[in-house]
């Protein structure tokens, strides 16, 4: 579970985070820290080279065992925004990972809600970034 945890946050390489992240978007990555109550940034770009992604904060972090992280804007063409329209339909959204060892295998479960707008999305996506954790926590045992 510790090397899983690490590998899917990118503690000790922030690559692998980008490398299984990259399911949603090819230039996933972040700004910021994982510990409890810290600011993060979940950042891509466009087609156009601009910078988009969620606003976010650590509400929760138990190493090896589970994250939770509460998404309260956006960023918009490089721009935070954490009030108005745009902001209502991720406002509150939340992520939780779990992670369970048991006898050496490690089992991640997510648990989320989403704008309506994505739930296809993610419930298509999911699977693809999920199963490239796998392959990249296998390949670094």
């Amino acid at each position: 579970a510790q090397m899983v945890y690490e590998t899917m946050l990118g503690l000790k390489n922030k690559s692998t985070f980008e490398d299984w992240t990259s399911a949603f978007n090819s230039t996933s990555t972040y700004e910021g820290n994982w510990q409890k109550n810290s600011k993060m940034l979940f950042i891509g770009f466009n087609e156009n080279g601009k910078k988009g992604g969620m606003v976010s904060k650590i509400i929760e972090h138990r190493p090896s065992e589970f994250i939770s992280i509460v998404h309260y804007g956006l960023i918009h063409e490089g721009v935070e925004i954490i009030t108005g329209q745009q902001v209502k339909k991720w406002a509150g959204g939340y992520e939780n990972y779990t992670f369970n060892e048991q006898r050496g295998i490690t089992t991640v479960t997510v648990d989320m809600n989403a704008a309506e707008d994505f739930i296809g999305f993610f419930n298509k996506t999911y699977p693809i970034a999920l199963n490239q954790l796998k392959i990249i926590s296998e390949n670094l045992k």
